[in-house]
Protein backbone atom coordinates (compact mmCIF):
# COMPACT_ATOMS: atom_id res chain seq x y z
CA UNK A 1 0.00 0.00 0.00
CA UNK A 2 1.65 3.27 -1.07
CA UNK A 3 2.45 5.57 1.82
CA UNK A 4 2.29 2.88 4.50
CA UNK A 5 5.21 3.25 6.93
CA UNK A 6 6.50 0.95 9.67
CA UNK A 7 9.13 2.36 12.00
CA UNK A 8 11.12 -0.77 12.79
CA UNK A 9 13.11 0.56 15.74
CA UNK A 10 11.66 2.74 18.50
CA UNK A 11 11.85 2.76 22.28
CA UNK A 12 9.29 3.32 25.02
CA UNK A 13 9.49 2.79 28.76
CA UNK A 14 7.07 1.89 31.52
CA UNK A 15 5.81 4.95 33.41
CA UNK A 16 7.80 3.86 36.48
CA UNK A 17 11.04 4.52 34.60
CA UNK A 18 10.00 8.13 34.15
CA UNK A 19 8.56 8.72 37.60
CA UNK A 20 11.45 6.98 39.38
CA UNK A 21 14.25 7.85 37.01
CA UNK A 22 16.79 8.18 39.82
CA UNK A 23 15.91 4.73 41.11
CA UNK A 24 16.49 3.13 37.72
CA UNK A 25 19.74 5.02 37.30
CA UNK A 26 20.94 3.23 40.41
CA UNK A 27 19.65 -0.17 39.25
CA UNK A 28 21.33 -0.42 35.85
CA UNK A 29 24.72 0.94 34.81
CA UNK A 30 23.84 1.29 31.10
CA UNK A 31 20.60 3.06 31.88
CA UNK A 32 22.66 5.40 34.05
CA UNK A 33 25.16 5.83 31.21
CA UNK A 34 22.44 6.91 28.78
CA UNK A 35 19.98 8.73 31.01
CA UNK A 36 21.96 10.35 33.79
CA UNK A 37 21.74 13.53 31.77
CA UNK A 38 18.24 14.87 32.56
CA UNK A 39 17.98 16.11 28.97
CA UNK A 40 18.12 12.56 27.63
CA UNK A 41 14.60 11.74 26.49
CA UNK A 42 12.52 9.05 28.17
CA UNK A 43 9.06 8.41 26.79
CA UNK A 44 6.14 6.04 27.17
CA UNK A 45 3.94 4.74 24.39
CA UNK A 46 1.83 7.92 24.66
CA UNK A 47 4.55 10.11 23.18
CA UNK A 48 5.40 7.49 20.56
CA UNK A 49 1.81 7.25 19.35
CA UNK A 50 1.55 11.04 19.26
CA UNK A 51 4.68 11.28 17.12
CA UNK A 52 3.38 8.59 14.79
CA UNK A 53 0.11 10.45 14.36
CA UNK A 54 1.94 13.70 13.66
CA UNK A 55 4.33 12.22 11.09
CA UNK A 56 1.96 9.79 9.41
CA UNK A 57 3.70 6.60 10.50
CA UNK A 58 1.12 3.84 10.74
CA UNK A 59 2.96 1.21 12.77
CA UNK A 60 6.01 0.92 15.03
CA UNK A 61 8.12 -1.75 16.67
CA UNK A 62 8.95 -0.99 20.29
CA UNK A 63 12.31 -2.37 21.46
CA UNK A 64 13.08 -3.37 24.99
CA UNK A 65 15.92 -1.60 26.78
CA UNK A 66 19.02 -3.82 27.19
CA UNK A 67 18.75 -4.35 30.92
CA UNK A 68 21.50 -6.44 32.49
CA UNK A 69 19.13 -7.77 35.17
CA UNK A 70 16.78 -10.46 33.76
CA UNK A 71 14.14 -9.33 36.24
CA UNK A 72 14.06 -5.85 34.71
CA UNK A 73 13.89 -7.45 31.26
CA UNK A 74 10.81 -9.43 32.30
CA UNK A 75 9.13 -6.35 33.76
CA UNK A 76 9.73 -4.36 30.57
CA UNK A 77 8.49 -7.24 28.41
CA UNK A 78 5.28 -7.57 30.42
CA UNK A 79 4.60 -3.85 30.06
CA UNK A 80 5.27 -3.87 26.31
CA UNK A 81 3.05 -6.91 25.82
CA UNK A 82 0.19 -5.16 27.61
CA UNK A 83 0.63 -1.91 25.70
CA UNK A 84 0.76 -3.63 22.32
CA UNK A 85 -2.40 -5.58 23.08
CA UNK A 86 -4.10 -2.23 23.62
CA UNK A 87 -2.95 -1.03 20.19
CA UNK A 88 -3.19 -4.01 17.81
CA UNK A 89 -1.90 -3.32 14.33
CA UNK A 90 -0.33 -0.11 15.61
CA UNK A 91 2.38 -1.22 18.01
CA UNK A 92 4.40 -4.44 18.18
CA UNK A 93 7.31 -5.24 20.45
CA UNK A 94 10.69 -6.90 20.51
CA UNK A 95 11.30 -8.58 23.84
CA UNK A 96 14.51 -8.01 25.74
CA UNK A 97 16.38 -10.97 27.23
CA UNK A 98 19.75 -11.32 28.96
CA UNK A 99 21.11 -13.44 26.10
CA UNK A 100 23.68 -15.44 28.04
CA UNK A 101 21.65 -15.77 31.23
CA UNK A 102 20.64 -19.16 32.65
CA UNK A 103 16.97 -18.42 31.96
CA UNK A 104 17.42 -16.87 28.52
CA UNK A 105 15.59 -19.65 26.69
CA UNK A 106 12.65 -19.67 29.07
CA UNK A 107 12.40 -15.86 29.06
CA UNK A 108 12.46 -15.76 25.27
CA UNK A 109 9.85 -18.49 25.03
CA UNK A 110 7.57 -16.67 27.46
CA UNK A 111 7.97 -13.35 25.66
CA UNK A 112 7.37 -14.77 22.19
CA UNK A 113 4.27 -16.58 23.41
CA UNK A 114 3.02 -13.33 24.93
CA UNK A 115 3.13 -11.62 21.54
CA UNK A 116 6.69 -10.44 20.93
CA UNK A 117 7.55 -10.40 17.21
CA UNK A 118 11.26 -10.81 17.88
CA UNK A 119 14.05 -10.26 20.39
CA UNK A 120 16.05 -7.06 20.80
CA UNK A 121 17.69 -4.70 21.01
CA UNK A 122 20.44 -6.91 22.44
CA UNK A 123 23.50 -4.92 23.48
CA UNK A 124 26.79 -6.64 24.31
CA UNK A 125 28.19 -3.69 26.27
CA UNK A 126 25.04 -3.03 28.24
CA UNK A 127 24.28 -6.67 29.01
CA UNK A 128 27.89 -7.78 29.35
CA UNK A 129 27.91 -10.69 26.94
CA UNK A 130 30.74 -11.47 24.55
CA UNK A 131 30.07 -11.29 20.81
CA UNK A 132 33.29 -13.21 20.22
CA UNK A 133 31.89 -16.12 22.27
CA UNK A 134 28.55 -16.67 20.50
CA UNK A 135 28.05 -20.06 22.10
CA UNK A 136 26.96 -18.27 25.26
CA UNK A 137 23.80 -17.19 23.42
CA UNK A 138 23.01 -20.60 21.95
CA UNK A 139 20.02 -21.40 24.19
CA UNK A 140 18.34 -18.11 23.32
CA UNK A 141 19.00 -18.50 19.62
CA UNK A 142 17.63 -22.04 19.54
CA UNK A 143 14.31 -20.74 20.84
CA UNK A 144 14.29 -17.95 18.28
CA UNK A 145 15.07 -20.44 15.53
CA UNK A 146 12.16 -22.63 16.58
CA UNK A 147 9.82 -19.63 16.46
CA UNK A 148 11.40 -18.20 13.30
CA UNK A 149 11.85 -15.01 15.30
CA UNK A 150 14.32 -12.33 14.24
CA UNK A 151 16.91 -11.01 16.68
CA UNK A 152 18.07 -7.40 16.65
CA UNK A 153 21.57 -6.43 17.77
CA UNK A 154 22.97 -3.04 18.68
CA UNK A 155 26.04 -2.24 16.57
CA UNK A 156 28.90 0.25 16.81
CA UNK A 157 30.99 2.10 14.26
CA UNK A 158 34.73 1.53 14.82
CA UNK A 159 35.48 5.08 13.70
CA UNK A 160 33.72 8.43 13.97
CA UNK A 161 32.61 10.51 16.90
CA UNK A 162 32.13 9.16 20.40
CA UNK A 163 28.68 9.41 21.99
CA UNK A 164 26.83 7.91 24.96
CA UNK A 165 25.74 4.39 24.13
CA UNK A 166 28.04 3.87 21.14
CA UNK A 167 29.63 0.77 22.63
CA UNK A 168 32.08 -1.67 21.08
CA UNK A 169 29.90 -3.99 18.94
CA UNK A 170 32.08 -3.41 15.90
CA UNK A 171 32.02 -5.31 12.58
CA UNK A 172 34.73 -7.86 13.35
CA UNK A 173 32.94 -8.91 16.56
CA UNK A 174 29.58 -9.01 14.81
CA UNK A 175 31.05 -11.19 12.09
CA UNK A 176 32.28 -13.69 14.68
CA UNK A 177 28.83 -13.86 16.28
CA UNK A 178 27.00 -14.09 12.97
CA UNK A 179 29.10 -17.00 11.75
CA UNK A 180 27.39 -19.24 14.31
CA UNK A 181 23.86 -18.03 13.51
CA UNK A 182 24.10 -17.37 9.78
CA UNK A 183 20.96 -19.40 9.03
CA UNK A 184 18.75 -17.26 11.29
CA UNK A 185 17.13 -13.86 10.64
CA UNK A 186 19.18 -11.12 12.29
CA UNK A 187 18.66 -7.36 12.20
CA UNK A 188 21.68 -5.14 12.78
CA UNK A 189 20.66 -1.75 14.13
CA UNK A 190 22.30 1.52 13.09
CA UNK A 191 23.28 0.20 9.65
CA UNK A 192 25.42 -2.55 11.18
CA UNK A 193 28.30 -0.32 12.22
CA UNK A 194 29.71 -0.53 8.69
CA UNK A 195 29.63 -4.31 8.34
CA UNK A 196 27.69 -3.99 5.09
CA UNK A 197 30.77 -2.75 3.26
CA UNK A 198 32.50 -6.06 3.90
CA UNK A 199 29.64 -7.93 2.27
CA UNK A 200 31.50 -7.19 -0.94
CA UNK A 201 33.75 -10.01 0.25
CA UNK A 202 32.06 -13.32 -0.73
CA UNK A 203 33.00 -15.06 2.52
CA UNK A 204 31.41 -12.28 4.56
CA UNK A 205 28.25 -12.22 2.45
CA UNK A 206 27.89 -15.94 3.01
CA UNK A 207 27.71 -15.27 6.77
CA UNK A 208 25.43 -12.23 6.50
CA UNK A 209 22.98 -13.49 3.87
CA UNK A 210 20.12 -13.54 6.42
CA UNK A 211 20.99 -10.16 7.93
CA UNK A 212 18.86 -7.05 7.50
CA UNK A 213 20.05 -3.56 8.38
CA UNK A 214 17.91 -0.91 10.04
CA UNK A 215 18.35 2.83 9.64
CA UNK A 216 18.05 3.75 13.34
CA UNK A 217 20.04 6.86 14.30
CA UNK A 218 20.75 7.80 10.66
CA UNK A 219 20.28 11.52 11.21
CA UNK A 220 22.87 11.44 14.01
CA UNK A 221 25.45 9.24 12.30
CA UNK A 222 25.35 9.50 8.50
CA UNK A 223 24.68 11.71 5.52
CA UNK A 224 21.27 11.12 3.89
CA UNK A 225 22.75 9.23 0.94
CA UNK A 226 23.41 6.29 3.23
CA UNK A 227 19.99 4.95 2.16
CA UNK A 228 20.98 4.67 -1.50
CA UNK A 229 24.45 3.36 -0.74
CA UNK A 230 23.19 0.65 1.58
CA UNK A 231 20.48 -0.43 -0.83
CA UNK A 232 23.15 -0.75 -3.50
CA UNK A 233 25.56 -2.65 -1.22
CA UNK A 234 23.22 -5.26 0.26
CA UNK A 235 19.99 -4.97 -1.71
CA UNK A 236 16.98 -2.81 -0.94
CA UNK A 237 15.08 -5.85 0.35
CA UNK A 238 17.45 -6.01 3.33
CA UNK A 239 16.99 -2.42 4.54
CA UNK A 240 14.41 -1.47 7.17
CA UNK A 241 13.22 2.06 7.81
CA UNK A 242 13.79 2.83 11.50
CA UNK A 243 14.20 6.02 13.52
CA UNK A 244 15.42 5.13 17.05
CA UNK A 245 12.68 7.33 18.54
CA UNK A 246 12.82 9.10 21.00
CA UNK A 247 16.62 9.34 20.79
CA UNK A 248 15.91 10.95 17.44
CA UNK A 249 12.67 12.27 16.02
CA UNK A 250 10.73 10.47 13.31
CA UNK A 251 9.84 13.43 11.11
CA UNK A 252 13.32 14.38 9.87
CA UNK A 253 14.28 10.83 8.89
CA UNK A 254 10.96 10.20 7.19
CA UNK A 255 11.41 13.37 5.14
CA UNK A 256 14.95 12.35 4.17
CA UNK A 257 13.85 8.88 3.09
CA UNK A 258 11.04 10.25 0.97
CA UNK A 259 13.29 12.86 -0.62
CA UNK A 260 16.07 10.40 -1.42
CA UNK A 261 14.07 7.32 -2.37
CA UNK A 262 10.45 8.30 -2.98
CA UNK A 263 10.66 7.66 -6.72
CA UNK A 264 12.20 4.18 -6.43
CA UNK A 265 9.92 1.26 -7.34
CA UNK A 266 10.95 -0.54 -4.13
CA UNK A 267 10.39 2.46 -1.84
CA UNK A 268 7.24 1.10 -0.20
CA UNK A 269 8.91 -2.21 0.55
CA UNK A 270 11.82 -0.48 2.27
CA UNK A 271 9.44 1.68 4.29
CA UNK A 272 7.18 -1.17 5.44
CA UNK A 273 7.19 -4.41 3.46
CA UNK A 274 10.68 -5.48 4.49
CA UNK A 275 9.85 -5.07 8.19
CA UNK A 276 6.64 -7.01 7.67
CA UNK A 277 8.59 -9.89 6.15
CA UNK A 278 11.55 -9.93 8.55
CA UNK A 279 9.43 -9.72 11.70
CA UNK A 280 6.55 -11.75 10.24
CA UNK A 281 4.00 -9.09 11.11
CA UNK A 282 0.30 -9.65 10.66
CA UNK A 283 -2.51 -7.23 10.06
CA UNK A 284 -0.66 -5.11 7.49
CA UNK A 285 -1.00 -4.98 3.70
CA UNK A 286 0.39 -7.90 1.69
CA UNK A 287 3.36 -6.71 -0.38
Amino acid sequence: MPGYVIDAHTHAFPPDCLSDRAGYLARDFWFNHLYENPKAKLTTEVELLASMAETGIQRALVCGFPWRDPGLCREHNAWMADVCKQHPGKLDFLAIVKPDGPDAARDAEDALRSGAVGIGELNADAQEFDLTAPGSCLDLMEVCKAHRAAVMLHTSEPVGHVYPGKGTATPEKLHTWLRVFSDQPIVLAHWGGGLAFYELMPEVHEVTRNVAYDSAATTYLYRPEVFEKMAELVGHERVLFASDFPVLGQQRLLAQARERLGDRPWFDSLMAGNAERVYRLTGVPTW
